[in-house]
């Protein structure tokens, strides 16, 4: 698997994310509900993301954007997403939701992202670089 460096990794557990996934339209959501794991690995919980998901299960293609609106720093990581229900990652989603949301919403699972590629979108000489 492809390793990120620390400039990514620090983006994307400090901003939020915009999924994209596609299969008959375009979609791109943002998601609050994520993090970067040690091995990285995307994940993100899920709350509301019935038609991410009928993507995904379309075709297992899926795009992440995030970026800092103060810098302008920022990172595209496209790959490939399988979802799962049940697990720690799972169960400490769950909580986190049901905790913010005081019970009123909960995760149902989590989609885990392999990174393939990571694509700069800062605008400057590195635009579309692959790192």
């Amino acid at each position: 698997m492809m390793s990120m460096n620390d400039n990514v990794v620090n983006l994307l557990k400090e901003q939020m994310w915009y999924l994209a996934t596609y299969s008959d339209e375009p979609n791109a959501v943002p998601v609050a509900f994520k993090d970067v794991t040690e091995d990285g690995k995307l994940i993100v919980g899920d709350v509301f993301l019935e038609t991410t998901l009928n993507n995904i299960k379309a075709n297992g293609k899926i795009a992440v954007s995030a970026c800092n609106p103060t810098t302008m720093e920022g990172y595209q990581i496209k790959g490939t997403a399988e979802y799962i229900t049940e697990g720690a990652i799972v169960d400490s989603y769950k909580k986190l939701v049901s905790d913010m949301f005081n019970g009123a919403a909960t995760a149902k699972g989590a989609l885990i992202i392999t990174p393939k590629k990571v694509i700069v979108t800062t605008p400057n000489a590195d635009n579309k670089k692959e790192l």
